[in-house]
């Protein structure tokens, strides 16, 4: 197919096809003549793994790049393929060192040894949890904390359902789209029923107002 038609199966404008093609982030047609090319269905799953990093996970065209480069190593683990990808989407915290981040960050690396965590407390995602907490105690809700083994239980079910979910698929492209898209809109569905069972958890603990 030609750029022309890419461009309308995918959604994708030429100009940013275009751009795709001068980063890296996309393979060039196959010229079948000195102003042609031609594309294929590989073009067509390229884009769609852009798009799902781009729009969906938010990654920059940098990490966009690490993705990329990942998913074209055949040497590469799936395993490590998946972790190029979520890193990419934790969001990072600036917070100066301090007592209370070195606090937390004490606690995830024993959340992770206790749970028997196959990650680094460095991990961004473990970063991440490292300054939540240290926000918690700086409003005096530093006891937060002992909820964690609960919420661990539920965030192992959570991602051992994600990964079932994701090994369905074959391609090393589908399955790092997969994480992305279901990260990030499972995120939100999670997030949806947590509201909805808090609802029904204050109703059973509180009672209703009568």
């Amino acid at each position: 197919m030609r750029i022309g038609e890419l461009s309308r199966r995918t959604g994708v404008s030429v100009p940013t096809i275009k751009f795709y093609v001068r980063e890296g982030l996309l393979p060039a047609g196959e010229l079948t003549s000195p102003n042609q090319a031609s594309y294929g269905e590989a073009h067509v799953q390229r884009l769609r793994l852009i798009r799902a990093l781009l729009d969906v996970g938010g990654l920059s065209v940098a990490g966009i790049r690490d993705v990329i480069v990942a998913v074209d190593d055949p040497e590469r683990p799936v395993h490590t393929v998946l972790g190029v990808a979520a890193n990419g989407m934790v969001p990072r915290y600036d917070r100066e060192p301090d007592t209370g981040i070195e606090e937390a960050r004490k606690k995830v690396a024993e959340l992770i040894a206790a749970r028997g965590w196959h990650a680094y407390p460095e991990n961004p995602a473990g970063e991440a949890l490292a300054t939540a907490l240290a926000a918690l105690d700086d409003v005096g809700h530093g006891g937060f904390a002992e909820v964690l083994d609960a919420y661990a239980d539920a965030a192992e079910r959570v991602a051992g359902a994600d990964l079932e979910y994701v090994a369905h698929h074959v391609a090393r492209e589908e399955l790092v789209e997969s994480v992305v898209v279901g990260t990030v809109l499972g995120d939100a569905i999670f997030a949806a029923m947590r509201r909805l069972a808090q609802v029904d958890a204050s109703n059973r603990i509180f009672g209703r107002a009568t």
